[in-house]
C-alpha cells in the first residue's frame, strides 16, 4: 500500500510517497522563500503560479526516486486546508485529476493534522495516544488534545499573530530579509542575556490562548529607541526569542497540568528551533513525561506528513466523487463534519 502526498497549502511545494511497510520512500520539497523575499512576504497569486510550474515535475521526480511506476500508487492524499485558496486549488486539482486517471482514491487531508502526525514518520520512538500537541508555525500556534486519529480538541490558540509570523516580522524590523525567523535565531546566539527584557504575553491569563502581536510591537518600539549596531541587533533578537520560547513553555506547562498527559508532541516549522527543543526537553522531565519531535525536514510544510495521514484515512475516509473543494479555514475540530 502506497500513498502519494501533495502539499501546496502556502508557498512550499511538497511531494512524497509513503509506503505502509517501508515508511517514507520519497520526499521532495521546493521552497519559494527566496522568490518571495523581495516582496517581504508571500504573494498568494505568485505562490499558486509557482506551484503550477513545479508540482507535476516533482511528482515524476518522486516516483523516479522511489523507483515506482504510476500503477504502483494506491491512493493520493492532498492538502485541502487550511491555507491560501489559490495554492490549495493547485494541489486539489492535480490530486483529483491523477486519482481519476489512475482510478484510485483521492483523500483530502487537514494541513494541521499533518503537522500533528509528523513525529509518527519517525521509524522509532513514535508517540502513543493520548498526547498534548503544541503546533507552532508561521500561520498557527495551537495547543491540541489528541486522543486518537481524528479526535482533536483545541485547548488554546493564538488570537492574533502566530509565533512563526511574529518571528518573521521582527526579523524584518531588524533588517533581515524574508523569511527571517531562522536567521533571527542564529543572530540571537551572539546576544547578551538580560540587556533587554521583553514581556511574556498572556502567561498570567486563566486560559491557554496565545498573543504575539503586542510582543511584536514591543520589539518594534525597542528597535526604534536604540541605535542598531550588530551587538544590539543580536541582543534584541535574543530577548525576543526568549520571550516567545518562555511563553510557549509556560503555556505547555499549564496544559500538561490541566490534562494530566504524559506525552508532548512539538510540531510545525518553529519546532525546528534548537533552543525551543532544548528548553522544552528540560521542562518535560519535571513532569516525568516524554517529548516527541519530528526531524527538521518534517517540521516545515512537506508532502510526507500529508501522505501519512492519507494512509491512516484510506480505509475510512475515501472520497469517491470528483468535487473540487478547498477549506482555507478548515479547523481540526471540523474533521468529522459530514459536509466536508
Amino acid at each position: 500500500m502506497r500513498v502519494l502526498g501533495i502539499e501546496t497549502s502556502c508557498d512550499d511545494t511538497g511531494i512524497a510517497i509513503y509506503d505502509k511497510k517501508l515508511g517514507v520512500v520519497s520526499n521532495k520539497i521546493y521552497s519559494q522563500g527566496k522568490f518571495h523575499a523581495c516582496y517581504g512576504g508571500i504573494v498568494p497569486e505568485l505562490a499558486s503560479r509557482n506551484h503550477i510550474q513545479k508540482v507535476a515535475s516533482m511528482i515524476l521526480s518522486a516516483l523516479k526516486h522511489a523507483n515506482l511506476k504510476l500503477n504502483q500508487i494506491n491512493a493520493i492524499a492532498y492538502t485541502a486546508g487550511p491555507g491560501l485558496v489559490g495554492s490549495l486549488l493547485v494541489g486539489v486539482s492535480i490530486g483529483h485529476a491523477l486519482a481519476f486517471s489512475w482510478n484510485i482514491p483521492a483523500i483530502p487531508v487537514n494541513h494541521m493534522e499533518g503537522h500533528i502526525m509528523a513525529p509518527m514518520l519517525e521509524s522509532n520512538n513514535k508517540p502513543k495516544f493520548p498526547f498534548l500537541a503544541l503546533l507552532v508555525s508561521g500561520g498557527h500556534t495551537q495547543l491540541v488534545s489528541v486522543i486518537g486519529t481524528g479526535l482533536y480538541t483545541i485547548l488554546g490558540e493564538s488570537v492574533d499573530d502566530a509565533a512563526g509570523e511574529a518571528f518573521d516580522k521582527v526579523a524584518r524590523l531588524l533588517g533581515i530579509s524574508y523569511p527571517g525567523g531562522a536567521i533571527l535565531s542564529k543572530i540571537a546566539r551572539n546576544g547578551k542575556s538580560k540587556r533587554f527584557i521583553f514581556p511574556r504575553p498572556m502567561t498570567c491569563s486563566n486560559n491557554l490562548n496565545f498573543s504575539f502581536s503586542g510582543l511584536k510591537t514591543f520589539a518594534a518600539n525597542t528597535i526604534n529607541e536604540n541605535n542598531i549596531d550588530d551587538q544590539t541587533r543580536s541582543d534584541i533578537a535574543l530577548a525576543f526569542e526568549d520571550a516567545i520560547i518562555e511563553t510557549l513553555l509556560i503555556k505547555c506547562k499549564n496544559a500538561l497540568e490541566q490534562t494530566g498527559f504524559k506525552r508532548l508532541v512539538l510540531s510545525g516549522g518553529v519546532s525546528a528551533n534548537f533552543i525551543l527543543r532544548k528548553r522544552m526537553s528540560v521542562m518535560i522531565k519535571k513532569f516525568n513525561a516524554e517529548l516527541f519531535c519530528a526531524r527538521p525536514e518534517f517540521c516545515t510544510d512537506n508532502g510526507a506528513m500529508i501522505a501519512y495521514v492519507g494512509m491512516l484515512r484510506i480505509k475510512s475516509d475515501i472520497r469517491k466523487d470528483l468535487s473540487i473543494k478547498v477549506y482555507p479555514r478548515w479547523s481540526l475540530t471540523e474533521l468529522s463534519d459530514p459536509n466536508l
